[in-house]
């Protein structure tokens, strides 16, 4: 299969477009014809080394965790899909900037998705989700997410508020009416939140997501009033310190059904800043390591 990879941690130069070995999914796992995958925070910062004291990787990897494709492989055990059904999900920490890729948690992409939006819904949808569940009932409450136009940020955004959450975000100007459109009471991040918060919730803020590890935290459980009301799914250091609710991202089908499901009712959609072929996959990731980004990247496979 055609594949980027990289030999050796490094800048973007270090990924080459190249063929790799085909792979075969074990047990409980499938194996996907990918059309698209994303481009997350976690797959430059692999590539560049960042990560290997914690996350040590077999060169040469593969970038990417998600994306979305044709089914045309079965492992043991796995019922409830066929070959030939579209999906979405999740696979390792690197796999899926290829034209294979093996899933351990997948989900029916709904007619409402394009490729694209599929793959950029895998890992955001079940970071946000996970960070909302932290925080308990939505509906009723009033909810800040921090970083609210970047992927995870704008996923959180529209589960939020699908569930009742009246939500107020965070983001730099020329994302305002992005937030807008997502269903989210716009506003800048930095010095005088607290100040800006107080005119657009008058009642306070309930409850509070972090995806941006701004260096903000602090300030949120002083909104907030609590670290229990206050979650994290970016900043694990300062969440632990100041006892928040820490989430890390899992391979959960329950997740990425639960997601399937508001795509078909037409309340969640995968936000694209932009899509790149792999051939330009250098590009793609020089692009999120820049940072606000406003929804995912995707490559084309």
């Amino acid at each position: 299969m055609r594949a980027a990879r990289f030999h050796e941690y490094g800048g973007v130069e270090s990924l080459v477009i190249e063929q790799a070995p085909d792979p075969r999914p074990g047990p409980g796992e499938i194996r996907v014809r990918l059309t698209a995958a994303s481009v997350n925070p976690i797959d430059w910062k692999l590539r560049t080394g960042a990560l290997h004291e914690l996350i040590p990787l077999e060169l040469p990897a593969i970038p990417g965790r998600d994306g979305a494709g044709v089914v045309d492989e079965i492992g043991e055990g796995v019922q409830g899909v066929s070959i030939g059904d579209r999906v979405f999900g999740l696979g390792g920490v690197t796999g899926a900037t290829a034209e294979l890729l093996i899933l351990s948690a997948w989900a029916h992409v709904p007619a409402t998705w394009t490729d694209e939006q599929a793959a950029g819904a895998g890992l955001a949808s079940v970071t946000a989700m996970r960070g909302l569940n932290a925080l308990g009932s939505l509906a009723g409450h009033t909810l800040l997410v921090e970083g609210a136009a970047g992927g995870v940020g704008s996923a959180a955004v529209e589960i939020a508020v699908a569930q009742g959450a009246t939500v107020i975000g965070t983001a730099s100007e020329r994302n305002h009416e992005f937030l807008t459109s997502l269903g989210a009471v716009p506003t800048t991040y930095g010095p005088g939140l607290a100040q800006r918060l107080s005119a657009l919730a008058p009642h306070g803020i309930d409850i509070a997501l972090d995806t941006a590890a701004s260096g903000s935290l602090g300030d949120l459980v002083a909104i907030t009033g609590d670290p229990a009301r206050v979650a994290t799914v970016a900043d694990h250091a300062a969440g632990q310190r100041l006892g928040t609710h820490v989430v890390n991202a899992e391979n959960d089908p329950t997740l990425l059904s639960a997601a399937a499901e508001l795509g078909g009712q037409g309340l969640y959609t995968p936000r694209i800043e932009q899509t790149y072929p792999l051939e330009r996959i250098a590009d793609a990731h020089a692009h999120a390591e820049r940072g606000r980004t406003r929804g995912k990247i995707v490559i084309c496979i």
